[in-house]
């Protein structure tokens, strides 16, 4: 019984639902998916190489060479070339030029170059000038520090009697005798090297050329003293302190002398 009544209530149920229509639009309107991308296989690069004979290639480049040496406009350009200098070789200097090739100028454009080309040389003479000068006397400050050494020389060898030097030469004086004898090479020595750059030294106790005293030169002594002195005129040295250098004609150091004033 209970089954029957069961059964009739699914029926009834079953008859009470009706069929919906299925929307075939929004079937339409579902996005796509997406194919599925198969990956590409690589593909192995190939590598081609030339199976020339290089020998083939040199005969190539001969024959592209000669072919150019035989090419009529570089012969041609090659001519022009000749013929170019040779117009040159034969074109007239500018002394044989006619008067109608020579440059003419305004007057104050020759003057100014004129003026320019005065400048030129005397700039040229005075940096010749200055290079001779800085040559010259380049050794200035080291020879002015070397006189007083040198004057230290003469006072040692006037140190010892005029007597014992001119005595014979004894066991006794022997020393002495060579102690002044190697004083005086070594001053000989140091001024002749001195000489040969430049350096002299000039003595104004020293007589002239004609066997006259030396006369008193303000360009080349510096007094220290005046006397009278009875048989010599007024300006003769009579009495030298110190000898005088040149360098290169120039004066270094000056005398200094004493001098006669009666």
């Amino acid at each position: 019984m209970f089954q029957r009544t069961f059964l009739r209530q699914a029926q009834r149920s079953l008859r009470s639902v009706r069929p919906t229509s299925i929307n075939t639009s929004a079937l339409r309107r579902t996005p796509q998916l997406p194919q599925t991308v198969r990956p590409i296989a690589p593909q192995s690069a190939y590598r081609f190489y030339s199976t020339e004979n290089k020998a083939e290639n040199g005969e190539k480049k001969e024959g592209e060479s000669a072919q150019e040496a035989e090419d009529p406009v570089r012969k041609e350009l090659e001519e022009k070339k000749k013929e170019v200098i040779e117009l040159k070789v034969k074109l007239p200097s500018q002394h044989e030029r006619p008067a109608q090739f020579v440059l003419r100028l305004p007057r104050w454009s020759m003057d100014k170059l004129l003026r320019s080309k005065a400048d030129f040389l005397n700039l040229q003479e005075r940096t010749k000038r200055d290079m001779e000068n800085s040559r010259n006397f380049a050794i200035q400050r080291f020879a002015g520090d070397l006189l007083e050494s040198i004057d230290n020389f003469d006072r040692a060898l006037l140190a010892v009697p005029k007597d014992k030097l001119d005595a014979p030469q004894t066991e006794a004086n022997k020393d002495l005798l060579e102690l002044v004898s190697g004083l005086k090479m070594t001053q000989n020595i140091l001024l002749n090297t001195l000489k040969k750059h430049g350096l002299e030294r000039f003595d104004p106790s020293e007589p002239t050329e004609d066997g006259k005293t030396q006369k008193f030169d303000p360009n080349l002594h510096e007094a220290t003293f005046m006397a009278k002195v009875e048989g010599k005129e007024d300006g003769d040295i009579m009495y030298t302190q110190s000898t005088g250098f040149r360098l290169n004609g120039r004066v270094l150091r000056a005398a200094k002398v004493g001098v006669v004033k009666n």
